[in-house]
């Protein structure tokens, strides 16, 4: 029987009126927006592994920050970072692999010299393959866009041991489902067009993903990433 898991209350962001969390006393804590898509990298890595206990949730509201953050955090004033041992870092796709080697939990990293080969080819492209879709968004999404969902229905085909890109649930699922998940949302609400349709392997990874609560909890308001990408890309039709 599979263990319940315990469903997360979500606080309030923490704006320029907040005050900081007790910085550098001992506590680990991962600072995220909720919204963004980075930020939900390193959380759902925190969850995957069940560190809810370990690693405390501290989120950002990015449209009014608190000063302190950038003063006594992170320098750089980004989302995600890991306050842990006195130090802070940064950078979402480090952090999935500092937080995997460094606390317990399930290993999101596969041994299989083959496994970590492909991996490591996949999150060499994840940058190409969301900068791929944005800018297709700027001309005829569905044509320009197609490319770049092929590459991730041809490259889910690669191990048959599970629908996952490297057969079972890696960092590699982490590290592309959070821009997925907002592009399939933009995709169906605003040019009416299903991103799995004609991809049978991307529509059952997504749908293996959302069986999965450590990713689930993390997921964003689909409306709020509508206004996001509107803001974004339609004004400026």
């Amino acid at each position: 029987m599979a263990a319940t898991t315990v469903k997360e209350i979500r606080t309030p962001p923490l704006t320029s009126n907040s005050d900081p969390p007790p910085v550098f006393d001992g506590d680990t804590r991962l600072y995220i927006s909720y919204i963004c898509p980075f930020a939900q990298r390193a959380w759902i890595t925190r969850n995957y592994k069940g560190l809810q206990d370990k690693i405390k949730l501290v989120p950002i509201d990015l449209s009014n920050r608190p000063a302190w953050y950038k003063e006594k955090v992170h320098p750089e004033n980004k989302v995600p970072s890991l306050e842990h041992n006195g130090k802070v870092l940064g950078e979402s796709l480090d952090l999935i692999i500092y937080i995997d080697a460094n606390f317990e939990g399930p290993s999101l990293v596969p041994s299989d010299p083959a496994k970590k080969e492909f991996g490591d080819q996949l999150i060499s492209h994840v940058d190409t393959f969301t900068k791929d879709v944005y800018s297709s968004l700027k001309g005829d999404p569905i044509q320009q866009s197609s490319p770049a969902f092929d590459y991730l229905e041809n490259a889910l085909g690669k191990f048959d041991d599970g629908p996952f890109f490297l057969g079972q649930f890696s960092w590699v699922d982490i590290a592309y489902i959070p821009f997925v998940e907002r592009f399939q949302i933009v995709f169906s609400e605003v040019f009416k067009h299903d991103i799995t349709d004609r991809r049978p392997k991307l529509a059952t990874w997504i749908e293996e993903l959302n069986k999965i609560d450590a990713y689930t909890q993390t997921r964003a308001d689909p409306s709020e990433i509508v206004d996001i990408f509107k803001k974004r890309f339609l004004a400026q039709h």
